[in-house]
């Protein structure tokens, strides 16, 4: 890893963003029609009001200027009327961890998280959130990531 850097995206970096979050779906075999034709202008806008509105935050990992790896935080927005102080609970969100195939399993994926765990922390989070691929479920439960009582009924 002493190859690679990490550092925060830039505002006009929504579209390098969202060739990384597209590439992950593609890496858990979501099939290319399985993927909106604008799936780049719908990164763009879900960054760009994330940004304004959740504190949305991402960071790149890179290899001689080439993005080799992601991570994108923000606040949950949450699912229904928020009642609760931000003290009680403040969660945030972590979403599109994806790391290039090449360099998978040397640490690259879990200097990611714990890049955007500090970045809820520092934004004040009392609990990180994340849909795991079953490919990552090991690297979350070390870094501390625990099983919540979310259900799923599928159709």
């Amino acid at each position: 890893m002493s190859d690679v850097t990490l550092r925060e995206g830039r505002g006009d970096e929504g579209a390098a963003l969202a060739r990384c979050f597209r590439q992950m779906w593609l890496d858990v075999s979501i099939p290319e029609d399985g993927i909106e034709d604008d799936w780049q202008e719908r990164v763009e806008r879900f960054v760009e009001h994330g940004r304004r509105e959740l504190g949305l935050r991402f960071f790149f990992a890179e290899h001689e200027g080439a993005i080799v790896g992601s991570v994108c935080v923000q606040r949950f927005a949450g699912l229904y009327p928020d009642l609760l102080k931000p003290s009680v609970r403040r969660y945030g969100y972590l979403w599109g961890v994806w790391v290039e195939a090449a360099r998978r399993s040397r640490g690259l994926g879990r200097a990611l998280t714990e890049r955007g765990v500090e970045a809820l922390r520092e934004d004040g989070a009392t609990h990180v959130l994340l849909h795991a691929a079953p490919m990552g479920l090991a690297l979350y439960q070390s870094l501390g990531f625990t099983p919540t009582n979310e259900l799923r009924l599928s159709f």
